[in-house]
């Protein structure tokens, strides 16, 4: 008589594998979505304070969003992680939320003032670009506090 084939126990994914899965697939997708997707267009315009400059930014991050929830349903699926829908869209929505106000220029300009970070955010000199570096932390690494 054959041996029966032990039924598998599924065993839940640790928070901080989710947390570490979901992070790579955030900072990969974020990466596609500001140097592959944008568009000539929307790099240069994003930043104006105009109406065209808020359509640019508005459908820059659009696609970025899209960018970055096809990567973590692709992604999470591939990994056999389910995280909590509603912690993903709450992230995606602080991602978009965030990345909207740092790519508008002034905004992200007017915190850096405020914490006294101003010179930093318009460094563009020596390989640096201060309001660049700004932006990552507001639109990648914050949208991680809520995985």
């Amino acid at each position: 008589m054959p041996t029966p084939t032990p039924t598998p126990i599924p065993h839940p994914t640790s928070r901080a594998a989710t947390f570490a899965a979901v992070y790579a697939l955030l900072r990969a997708s974020a990466t596609l979505a500001d140097h592959w997707i944008q568009t000539d267009h929307q790099a240069a315009t994003k930043g104006r304070p105009t109406p065209a400059g808020r359509r640019a930014c508005a459908a820059h991050v659009a696609a970025y969003t899209a960018t970055q929830a096809a990567t973590l349903l692709l992604g999470t699926h591939a990994l056999g992680i389910r995280p909590k829908p509603r912690r993903l869209l709450a992230a995606l929505a602080l991602s978009a939320t965030t990345h909207y106000l740092a790519d508008r220029r002034e905004p992200l300009r007017r915190a850096a003032d405020f914490t006294r970070r101003g010179d930093f955010v318009r460094l563009a000199e020596h390989g640096m670009n201060g309001a660049y570096l700004l932006d990552l932390l507001c639109t990648k690494d914050l949208a991680l506090s809520l995985r």
